[in-house]
């Protein structure tokens, strides 16, 4: 491990409901919820007002709407986050050729490479003016950890938050780690959590003292050898610049194991449609359809199907992760599923659109919008909350809810005081969807501060999944 604290992990705070309270006046200060609006809809992002209500990010919609019933609820703006996604690594790159993006507002930089900073004085410099960078160019607020490993400098990001600093001096990383709960480390989700507490380990001093044997024994080889070496501090693994992603996956841990096989069918039909997202996210598509299966034993199975040529289509990739599901035993209880696709290519071959029974539907506030063809009979527009209108005579606005023929519009802009509402019939010619209006207006302090960053990004686009 470094001898000094170059290693920087920046994370943005509450990312896409950020994005939207700063492009919508009335909604800062309040509970704003982003994430797919149907009934299998879960939380992409959840501003932290809504999180003292006890919402985060994956939970299922109707679980959250629950909890804060009073919260606005919109459907993502994938575009606008990954344009605002790129002036933001385009700052980072400014400070290093070694920059690992993890998702749309997160990712690793390694200070080192370029001499931006070789001491913890020089880091913490560093890390102040990104943090100030960041505001003057997206008006957005983002948390910095430092520290002389990936891992510590991650756990320093999030004990940062929000909008915050921290940096973790060589030397003082097990006196910090040592009283923490063990969910801070690494791939320690409920489950893992759970099974270390029933055996009397709940922090990470109590990790180090059972011993690497116990560790082994108890969560087995793989994960016990890791799970030590992580109490004790130690991780070398390097920053690597971003490369061309190799798959898209999603996967999650759930509190209780699941015996209902039909509820293990519907949670896999619902990463594969969450997969997908990810995958036209990236303007990608794949050949190779895999099932991860963690049982209740933390024994792991992987099952995956090659099929013809790439595809993004969700029937395709929901009727192959289906398949896959029926030659797994999951009777004794399933704690994590996960569907991925690997063999990715940025075409799609028609043909294997034919592979899907029936025909492909997919709400649009819950997973995915299909494009519409050019002689499909027309149907009632359909307005998603928190998206971009103009009114002829009223301006920008944007969507709060639609229904029953009706939409209502909350007309502001970014720059502006909190708007007015009105309500139109859903086929109103006088009500157009439009761009998204920028955060910050451009002046010279902010121009040079852009400028410096697209330089930066230039010919450096990666593919890079969104975190949901």
């Amino acid at each position: 491990m470094r001898t000094a604290p170059t290693i920087l992990h920046l994370d943005m705070d509450a990312f896409y409901a950020s994005v939207e309270q700063a492009s919508k006046p009335s909604l800062r200060g309040k509970a704003v919820i982003v994430g797919g609006l149907g009934p299998r809809g879960v939380v992409a992002t959840a501003s932290y007002e809504a999180r003292v209500f006890g919402v985060h990010s994956a939970m299922p919609m109707a679980q959250a709407r629950r909890l804060a019933p009073n919260a606005a609820y919109l459907v993502p703006r994938f575009e606008v986050y990954r344009a605002i996604s790129e002036q933001v690594m385009g700052l980072l790159r400014a400070l290093s050729p070694l920059v690992e993006p993890l998702s749309l507002d997160e990712a690793f930089v390694d200070l080192e490479a370029e001499g931006a900073a070789w001491d913890a004085e020089s880091a913490r410099l560093t890390g102040t003016k990104l943090r100030a960078d960041i505001r003057a160019v997206t008006g957005l607020t983002g948390s910095v950890g430092l520290a002389a490993s990936k891992m510590l400098a991650k756990i320093a990001s999030e004990e940062a938050k929000p909008d915050g600093l921290l940096l973790i001096e060589p030397g003082t990383e097990r006196a910090l780690l040592g009283p923490k709960s063990v969910r801070i480390l690494p791939g320690v989700g409920p489950a893992t959590g759970d099974h270390l507490r029933r055996a009397g380990i709940t922090t990470v001093e109590e990790i180090v003292e059972a011993g690497e044997d116990e560790l082994v024994r108890l969560v087995g080889k793989a994960h016990g050898h890791g799970l030590y070496a992580m109490a004790l501090a130690h991780d070398d693994r390097p920053v690597v610049a971003e490369r061309d992603t190799k798959s898209v996956s999603v996967e999650d841990t759930y509190d209780v194991d699941i015996h209902d096989r039909v509820r293990v069918r519907t949670e896999v039909q619902r990463l594969a449609d969450r997969c997908v997202r990810r995958l036209r996210g990236a303007r990608l598509s794949g050949r190779t359809i895999v099932l991860k299966v963690r049982r209740y034993d933390f024994s792991t199975l992987t099952r995956s199907e090659t099929l013809r040529g790439p595809t993004d289509d969700p029937a395709v990739v929901r009727e192959t992760a289906a398949r896959l599901l029926e030659a797994v035993d999951t009777t004794g209880g399933v704690r994590l599923l996960g569907v991925g696709v690997s063999g990715l290519a940025d075409y799609t071959q028609e043909d294997l659109f034919a592979q899907a029974a029936g025909e492909t539907h997919l709400d649009d506030e819950d997973t995915l919008e299909e494009p519409a063809r050019e002689d499909a009979v027309p149907v009632e527009r359909r307005w998603s909350a928190g998206h971009d209108v103009c009114h002829a005579e009223y301006g920008h606005g944007w969507v709060q809810g639609s229904g029953l023929g009706r939409v209502t519009v909350r007309f502001e802009t970014p720059d502006s005081a909190p708007g007015r509402v009105r309500t139109f019939r859903t086929d109103d010619p006088a009500l157009q969807p439009a761009d998204p209006l920028p955060l910050i207006p451009a002046g010279p302090e902010q121009s040079e501060v852009t400028a410096v960053g697209r330089k930066a990004s230039h010919g450096s686009q990666g593919a890079v999944a969104a975190k949901e």
